[in-house]
């Protein structure tokens, strides 16, 4: 006789001598009843209803994925000569297929791909007359935004403008207003469902201090980097919190608006940087070449030439040199190695940054390129700010070593020229003897962000103010040796223990060699990136980047409007306010 295997009828495992505990006995008996028909059919829905859950969350991934794909694919032709060359042909072509007169306005929306909530439009008229336009949204709480767009004070016969401001996914209406000599005035209107805007961002932002009536200063706030894993914009909101503009951009961000010679120039990727015209037409293309990349800040020259925070992608270190890009030629050439002006400090430091993540990729044209942090890079001085004075003389701001730096003569033969900083800091190198001498008793900046030169004539000479966004933050990855806060009172050394950063303003004496603190006020914490601004109202703009917070502030600190918006990943860069006088607005 064969032996029996344990999957016989009669193995042990399944004697029937093996007693069977009486609660699993009545489960198992109402399992082959109605309550177990019940039971099972109630996990067979859960089991159907999880996998189908999951099935829905992988399509909606991935239609997410292609809807993605094909905005970004549509961006990259935007942001080229061919299609801003033939936007601009068919706009003309359709256009002057007729006469537009008063009466018959004509109307293109976002003609150039470039803002989503901007209009083109165009009309003659048979007496010279001033323009003006108000768009509103009747069916929705959202005030009206009205401007007199770029000439539109002068009274002229033939009106071409964007008009910006258009509310997404409502039905606007476009109230144009024209003002003749005599000073009659009538109106035209223009009815128009605008679409949704292209990314995820709110139409009105949350306010977390309503304004006090007080005047916020004018023009839109510029919302510079609230970056994003996706597609990356550029936003105007107006001082209500209500959107009036979405800029798209092919990655990374734009750190800064320049305005020269009727265009407003800007970084649309780690590479380019472009100029715009008022109707939203890009017409300039500067980029910086394979050997580097631009981060952070960029400034013009008194010759009109690009001043640009850059990285070497050649080297191991980054965000140390400064480039410049020749405004006529296109040609990019290398003005400031701060590894050079800094050499036996920069051998010292240690091979670390920020970054605790490398780059999915080592394409610097990608979107997926890492651009400020990297664990593989030597991050030693990390310049986030470039102010260009007249004289041919620049001023960095470095957040690593949480030091102001002046360098001389930066097109020609560049040296260090002072340094505002911790004095303990720089101890014992080779660098201390540029500090300037601190007047008065105060902490020292801690990774200072967004700083300013501002003249003034009341002034001696050899004096000015420096104003900045000062985080409070202490940390220096290529210094792990140094202690901030043993070394500088107050200061802040974690990211996630929230206190509060400072608006500082210096008043910096160069012929004394001295500096010291005139203005300071508590703000949001922030430990890196932010802004600051000072208004031409005497308000003082304040953005608190990793919060996602920015408000208006009167010179002595008293807060008079804040708004909260989402953050898309982790940051947002800078908030500055531009007037638009002379390009968008008269």
């Amino acid at each position: 006789m064969s032996a029996k295997t344990p999957d016989d009828k009669d193995s042990p495992s399944s004697s029937s001598n093996e007693a069977t505990h009486p609660r699993l006995k009545r489960f198992q008996e109402d399992l082959k009843g109605p309550i177990g028909r019940i039971v099972t059919g109630i996990i067979v829905v859960a089991i159907i209803t999880v996998v189908s859950f999951a099935s829905a969350t992988s399509v909606t991934t991935s239609i997410n994925k292609v809807k993605l794909s094909r905005l970004t694919a549509k961006i990259e032709k935007i942001y080229t000569t061919s299609y801003q060359q033939k936007a601009q042909a068919d706009l003309i072509a359709q256009r002057d297929k007729s006469a537009h007169n008063q009466d018959n306005i004509f109307v293109k929306y976002n003609p150039y791909g470039t803002s989503t909530t901007g209009a083109y439009i165009y009309f003659t008229t048979d007496q010279p007359a001033k323009v003006s336009y108000t768009i509103s949204a009747p069916d929705t709480d959202y005030p009206d935004f009205s401007a007199t767009p770029d000439k539109g004070d002068e009274f002229t016969t033939t009106h071409e403008f964007q008009a910006l401001g258009l509310i997404p996914e409502a039905n606007n209406v476009i109230t144009i207003t024209l003002t003749l000599k005599n000073g009659e005035q009538f109106t035209r209107t223009i009815q128009h469902k605008q679409g949704k805007l292209q990314s995820d961002v709110e139409v009105q932002l949350s306010s977390t201090k309503k304004n006090s009536s007080q005047n916020l200063g004018n023009g839109l706030y510029a919302i510079l980097g609230n970056d994003s894993t996706e597609q990356d914009f550029m936003y105007y909101y107006d001082t209500h919190g209500v959107i009036r503009g979405e800029i798209p951009i092919l990655f990374y961000r734009s750190h800064r608006l320049l305005f020269r010679n009727d265009l407003m120039y800007f970084s649309a990727s780690t590479h380019l940087i472009v100029g715009m015209n008022k109707l939203g037409r890009l017409v300039k293309f500067y980029n910086t070449g394979t050997n580097y990349i631009l981060h952070h800040d960029y400034e013009f020259d008194k010759h009109g030439n690009f001043i640009v925070l850059a990285t070497d992608l050649r080297e191991q270190s980054i965000q140390d040199k400064i480039i410049k890009i020749n405004a006529t030629t296109g040609k990019v050439s290398l003005l400031v190695d701060m590894v050079s002006l800094f050499k036996s400090y920069e051998a010292t430091a240690k091979n670390a940054s920020l970054g605790t993540s490398e780059s999915s990729t080592s394409d610097s044209n990608s979107s997926d390129f890492n651009a400020d942090s990297t664990p593989h890079k030597k991050d030693w001085i990390h310049l986030n700010t470039i102010q260009v004075l007249d004289d041919g003389s620049a001023i960095v701001s470095s957040r690593e070593t949480s030091t102001i730096i002046k360098i001389n003569a930066i097109e020609t033969k560049p040296s260090i020229s002072y340094m505002i900083g911790e004095q303990n800091f720089w101890k014992g190198t080779d660098y201390a003897k540029y500090l300037l001498t601190q007047k008065g008793t105060f902490p020292n900046t801690g990774g200072q962000h967004s700083v300013t030169y501002v003249s003034d004539p009341s002034l001696p000479d050899g004096e000015y103010y420096l104003y900045m966004f000062d985080n409070n933050y202490g940390s220096s990855n290529t210094r792990p040796d140094y202690d901030w806060a043993a070394n500088t009172p107050g200061i802040n050394t974690s990211m996630t223990k929230y206190t509060t950063s400072d608006y500082d303003k210096y008043l910096v004496n160069e012929k004394t060699g001295t500096y010291q603190l005139v203005s300071t006020f508590k703000v949001p914490f922030s430990p890196l990136v932010s802004s600051a601004q000072d208004l031409s109202n005497g308000n003082i703009l304040i953005d608190s980047g990793m919060r996602g917070i920015f408000g208006v502030y009167t010179s002595n600190g008293k807060l008079i409007s804040q708004w909260k918006m989402n953050l898309r990943q982790n940051i947002i860069y800078r908030v500055y306010q531009y007037d638009f006088h002379d390009f968008y607005f008269a």
